[in-house]
């Protein structure tokens, strides 16, 4: 760490700004007073600022760049096993590290710096001083923190990049055009500015300024000064790297918050020579994350071949994208900005229908789904979603598929289901391929999406996200004791419902989610039941024969009752769910049998009418941007 960095003017402008924003209630002589007792750091990319366990002798305030924060369990720590935990990210203008300043605690976490940073930093013995001899100061440094801990948790841990780097990593890409598209759609959230190689050198007035190690030090930091500036004025910058490895390339990689890996998706998968010259040695836990952008023509029915790409490189995620698409563009913006929109789908038998009417009159009132995901029948809904196809199209393949009942071929030797599961199996691997057009993995889908299943060998919840799409559904609609399970990687993997029936934690953790929309199943209320005793089974099976209004026992079915003990837990977390979504349906299904498959157009119109409904009454409110683009 050089805490002798050479800052500029410009960094003095800046700084005074922040300052003002931190602490905006204090005069200008108390805020020259703090000013006097700051030391400027500088510290590179990948560079630990404070461990945590460490003694807290400063605080700091980041001026420019990006840092990274991690925490280790301590039971990890006990054991001596280095896990470190991703819990956020720091950007330009916070504060870090001023709570163990009032407690003299050791350090909570780790900070790391993703790219070069600039920061102000405040020893303790300066704080101490301040506290004591300065009431203003002390108040406004004293409400900084209860600000601090008053602010409700961070829903995402990615922040907004500031920087993005925009590397070709095929042949056949066309960065300015991509940019400029870009450009156009970020700029409906904020100023943007596209610099390039060119750029800087008419900008430096320099032809040296893109030189690499052999540049003077001075044309270098001339360079950042320049870059600096730039994102001081503005939301987005996108760096655009030159058409292969170079100084400009390498500097791209190392100033981005974020990489967008374009490629030509019909192109040969191989590692391009920015890759291996710039990515290939890069740490994932401190580096830009790096996003595949596979780009597709516009008439392209579904992705191919999705795999072949990522088990070349270690991503943090990709996408798809249709450049000529406005809609695709737009769908990029906002999960670059992280405004994207969310749909997550709960599990439920026959009552996930619903889902397909709800999703109908998203559509019709204009709200864009950028990411999607569910647990069992609602995973199955999801990736009707991510497929982007006509709606059209999806219904008839829905009413094809589960018209009737998917799970009517009982077991004759039942020792591990009621029933084989065949009949579910072929009418799952007839939906994709009718659907895709092939058999499918689940990264061929356009938009990003999600299963969760149980597994049952861990005893924990699991999120599909790659593999045979075919057997991500069928593992989690896989219902213990009615289907058999399913065999991935040698672990038995069933329904995801025991563990995450509405899996919108799931969703919030995705990079790029700013709005969670969640289609809910669960109508459960309270079972009272007026008995002392339950009945005897010959008791209960008379009583079925009567009318329902004469029925004297109000008890659920055995398959009701192991349904619901199944998802106990899952159910347990519902409230948190519902806590965590922006708009929140729960579609009135509560006299829809989990098999009653063959009501398959009243269940779809019922939950079209209440997400109708539910839009209506959010419309003055609603949290959705209606300016979002349609779905297709």
């Amino acid at each position: 760490m050089d805490a002798t960095a050479q800052r500029q003017p410009y960094h003095d402008e800046l700084l005074y700004r922040l300052l003002q924003d931190c602490f905006g209630d204090v005069d200008d002589a108390t805020l020259m007073l703090l000013w006097q007792h700051l030391e400027w750091v500088e510290i590179t990319g990948g560079q630990t600022l404070m461990r945590q366990g460490e003694a807290g002798d400063a605080m700091y305030l980041l001026v420019s760049g990006r840092l990274r924060v991690y925490v280790q369990d301590e039971a990890d720590a006990l054991r001596g096993v280095d896990t470190q935990r991703l819990v956020g990210e720091i950007t330009r203008g916070q504060i870090v590290g001023e709570l163990a300043l009032y407690t003299d605690e050791p350090r909570m976490a780790t900070v790391m710096a993703i790219r070069d940073s600039v920061l102000v930093r405040l020893a303790k013995p300066a704080f101490d001083r301040l506290m004591r001899n300065n009431a203003a100061m002390s108040v406004a440094l004293t409400r900084q923190i209860i600000r601090r801990l008053k602010a409700p948790p961070a829903r995402t841990l990615y922040a907004r990049p500031s920087t993005v780097g925009l590397l070709p990593v095929s042949a056949g890409v066309d960065l300015p055009a991509f940019a400029t598209a870009l450009a156009q759609q970020l700029g409906l959230i904020g100023r943007v500015e596209i610099i390039d190689s060119h750029s800087v050198e008419a900008a430096l007035d320099s032809p040296e300024a893109t030189l690499g190690p052999q540049a003077q030090a001075d044309i270098n930091r001339r360079i950042a000064m320049y870059l600096d500036r730039i994102e001081a004025r503005c939301e987005f910058v996108l760096l655009v790297a030159d058409a292969g490895p170079s100084a400009w390339t390498a500097r791209c990689c190392r100033d981005a918050d974020e990489l967008l890996l374009l490629a030509d998706a019909s192109e040969p998968p191989v590692l391009h020579a920015i890759e291996k010259a710039c990515l290939l040695h890069r740490s994932a836990s401190t580096d830009a994350a790096e996003i595949l952008v596979l780009l597709h023509p516009a008439d392209l029915p579904a992705p191919r071949h999705t795999r072949a790409w990522l088990e070349r490189r270690p991503v943090a995620d990709h996408l798809h994208i249709r450049p000529a698409l406005e809609r695709d563009m737009a769908r990029l913006a906002r999960l670059l900005s992280r405004t994207a929109t969310g749909l997550v789908l709960a599990g439920g038998g026959a009552r996930g229908l619903a889902h397909l009417g709800v999703v109908r009159a998203l559509q019709e009132h204009g709200i864009a789904i950028d990411c999607v995901g569910g647990t069992s029948i609602g995973a199955v809904m999801a990736t009707y979603v991510a497929s982007d196809q006509p709606w059209d199209a999806v219904m008839a393949n829905a009413r094809r598929a589960f018209g009737t009942n998917p799970t009517g071929d009982w077991n004759p030797m039942p020792w591990l289901s009621l029933f084989r599961g065949q009949r579910l199996r072929r009418i799952l691997a007839s939906a994709v391929h009718e659907l895709m057009g092939f058999d499918a993995d689940v990264e061929d889908l356009w938009k990003s999406s999600f299963c969760v299943t149980t597994n049952y060998t861990h005893a924990r919840e699991q999120v599909l996200r790659h593999g045979r799409l075919t057997k991500a559904l069928l593992a989690s609609t896989s219902i213990p004791g009615a289907l058999p399970p399913v065999l991935h990687e040698g672990e038995l993997l069933c329904d995801g419902g025991s563990f995450n029936n509405f899996p919108v934690d799931v969703m919030r953790a995705q990079r790029g989610i700013g709005t969670v929309i969640g289609i809910d199943l669960d109508f459960r209320q309270p079972l009272k039941v007026e008995l002392d005793e339950v009945p005897t089974g010959w008791a209960l099976f008379v009583d079925t024969w009567r009318p329902l209004r004469k029925r004297r026992y109000r008890l659920p079915s055995l398959p009701a009752y192991l349904m619901t003990v199944m998802v106990l837990y899952s159910i347990s977390r519902s409230r948190r769910s519902r806590a965590l979504t922006d708009l929140y349906f729960n579609p009135p299904l509560d006299r829809v049998g989990l098999l009653q498959w063959h009501r398959f157009d009243r269940i779809v119109q019922r939950g079209y009418e209440h997400g109708m409904a539910v839009l209506a009454d959010r419309a003055k409110t609603s949290v959705i941007d209606p300016t979002l683009p349609e779905l297709s």
